[in-house]
Parts: structure tokens; sequence; C-alpha cells
């Protein structure tokens, strides 16, 4: 049986035109360390734009992401993006980091708000530190005064942001975030192509015009991906549960079956113009 990655090499090698850029969360302990560097491995011979590495709520995941993001700097060629939020720490904190990445050779942020630590339900952000992403996004740019200049791509969520009270408030704060310097929008996962093509067409009338770049997830546990799409606002159609339904302890069928998934849910982007991917893995 063919997995996800086998399907995404024949994409990638018959449409040599695309770009993708992989997304890795820092691992937890050895074996996961183990199984990400061979997620690595596999996954550096389709050539990557870039790939970036996650930083859990609060910075709580900060030392586990720096040294993953520098691994990748010294035994790879392949170029690392951090993800980096401003929840939890003051603005010299964050540039301190930012200094840092540069330094051992990070060119490319991922600069998000962040979510707020789930074991504290009274959380208050730093006094001193970046409020919103836009504010990260501006502090980042700021730091080019130093000749520090990174790219930056921003999230956009095409089915809105969980906390936003509308779409369109939704869209004037990415617009914010593009406006203070972001190079490309990387979306949220989903799963209707639809979505995709309505939030675009959404941005460019709020002249939104960076780059944005799809996020796919290909879901291999429904389960988890019903949690994660609960936490950013994206929704699981009815007939992903049924497709995926009585296979959970079918593993190679539920990856032939995420893989075929995924795929054509790039095939049908594809079809419509689109070169650029981001898979969450």
């Amino acid at each position: 049986m063919k997995s996800f990655a086998n399907n995404l090499e024949e994409v990638v090698l018959n449409q040599r035109e695309l770009n993708i850029s992989f997304e890795f969360f820092p691992p937890k302990n050895d074996e996961m360390e183990m199984k990400l560097w061979e997620s690595i491995s596999r996954l550096k011979y389709l050539k990557p734009n870039f790939v970036s590495v996650t930083y859990g709520a609060g910075g709580s995941t900060r030392e586990r992401t720096h040294h993953t993001i520098e691994r990748i700097i010294n035994e790879t060629d392949l170029k690392p993006a951090s993800h980096l939020t401003c929840v939890g720490a003051s603005k010299d904190e964050i540039d301190k980091i930012l200094r840092n990445y540069w330094q051992i050779g990070v060119r490319h942020i991922v600069a998000l708000r962040g979510d707020m630590p789930a074991s504290s339900s009274n959380y208050q952000l730093h006094p001193d530190g970046y409020k919103y992403a836009n504010e990260l996004v501006e502090g980042i740019k700021k730091l080019s005064q130093e000749n520090i200049n990174f790219e930056i791509s921003v999230a956009g969520y095409p089915e809105m942001h969980p906390e936003a009270k509308s779409m369109q408030q939704d869209i004037d704060n990415l617009k914010r975030k593009v406006d203070a310097g972001a190079n490309r929008i990387i979306t949220q996962f989903f799963f209707d192509s639809e979505v995709f093509f309505s939030f675009v067409d959404l941005c460019h009338k709020n002249k939104i015009y960076v780059p944005i770049v799809p996020g796919i997830l290909p879901v291999t546990n429904v389960k988890q991906a019903k949690h994660f799409a609960k936490m950013c606002g994206a929704k699981i159609p009815k007939w992903m549960e049924n497709v995926f339904e009585g296979l959970d302890e079918n593993q190679e069928t539920r990856q032939l079956v995420a893989g075929i998934v995924a795929t054509e849910l790039c095939r049908i982007l594809h079809n419509w113009g689109v070169d650029d991917f981001h898979f969450y893995t």
C-alpha cells in the first residue's frame, strides 16, 4: 500500500512547478525525535521550500523548538522556519530570541500570537509584550535596523478564527498582519476546496495580495483531527468521518485513505492555479 509520502512524491515529481513546505512538531522524547528525523530524512528528497517547527502554547516548547531548528540547520540542507509566539514573553525576550535565531542561520519566522496555556484559565498577556500577531510582525520588522531581515509568514483562517466575532473582523485582523510586513499567509487546514477559494476571494476584496498558501492536513486519526479542528475553527465534513469509519484498528488502510484524500484536495487546488502547499505532518 502507498503511504501519503508515496502519493505526494508522485504528485511532486509529476508536477515540477509545485512548491511545498512541511510543518513539524518538536519531539517530546527520544522515541519521537527518532521518528521525526526518519520523516525529515524521507521528506527532504522532495526538496521543500522550507520546513517549519511549531511552538507550544505560551512558549512551552521553546527549547525543544530551538533544538530542532538548530539540528535541521547543522545536519541538513533544508531551510527552517521557526514558529514564534508572543504570548507569555516580553518584547525584549522576543527580540533576544529573534537575534539568536538570526545568528544560528534562521531567515524565516512564522509569527503567531499563540494560544494561552491550557493549564491557566486566567492567564494574562505579558504587560511588556506584544499583544497580537500584527504587533509581533511590526517588532520583527524593526530589527531590520540591525540588518536582521526575516521573511515572515502569518496564519490565516479560511473558516474564521474561533475567537473572532465575524469573518470580516478576522479578515481585518489578517490585513493588519499583512500591512505590518508579513510576506505570506499560511492557512489553517480545511477539507473543502471551495472554503479556500472563498477565503482567497475575500482576502482580495479586502486588498490582501500577498501569497496565500493552503495548509493541508493528511488525516490518519479522525478523533485527533476533530480535536485540532475544534481548536482552530475548522470543520470536519461528514463524508470524511464516513470514509474512515471502521478503520480504527487498520493503520495501513487509514494511511492509504489519508493519502488519497489529501492528494485529491491538492489536485483540485492545483487544477485551479494553486502551486504552493504547506503540509501539517
